[in-house]
């Protein structure tokens, strides 16, 4: 099980690191290969628990409308509300630090639902209480405190696509 671990991690990295270098020289496939082994071999028992989710069909295609419904309707809404924000200095803003809960269950899901609303202007995850389940988030425009319809606006979405993929 340790190979497998360790093999999956290994071309995870290999895949990220020739994605990321945007070059499949000889040089950067060979480093690539190097580097995909040592962290396959130091960090399989670390970064994965299950390798045979990685190789879910249906975990990639959510991962895929995850990525495309994040970047192509999350994202421009909150820029476009913080533009219209910096560009109507008379707006109304209403700020603060709202308790949103969560129920995605792994790490991995927890972290990509935080770094979804991290990553979106207008709210930055400031704290997470894994025991109680609740990520506390800075809202630009805070239209509730109650948890659960702060959840609805500022969550859900992710959450349901990162159950999908990492749950």
């Amino acid at each position: 099980m340790r190979i497998a671990r360790a093999f999956v991690v290994a071309l995870l990295t290999f895949v990220v690191y020739i994605v990321f270098t945007g070059s499949v020289t000889i040089y950067d496939l060979i480093t690539g290969v190097i580097a995909a082994i040592v962290v396959g071999a130091l960090c399989a028992n670390i970064v994965l628990q299950n390798p045979r989710k990685v190789f879910d069909v249906r975990r990639w295609i959510h991962l895929v409308a995850y990525a495309l419904h994040y970047f192509f309707i999350d994202e421009v809404k909150a820029h476009l509300d913080v533009a219209r924000r910096i560009l109507s200095p008379s707006m109304p803003i209403n700020p603060g630090i709202v308790r949103v809960p969560y129920e995605v269950v792994s790490d991995y899901a927890i972290t990509a639902v935080a770094n979804s609303i991290t990553n979106t202007p207008g709210t930055v995850v400031v704290d997470i209480d894994t025991e109680r389940k609740v990520m506390y988030v800075h809202w630009i425009d805070v239209k509730t405190t109650k948890p659960s319809e702060a959840r609805k606006h500022i969550s859900e979405t992710f959450e349901r696509f990162a159950k999908k993929v990492f749950d």
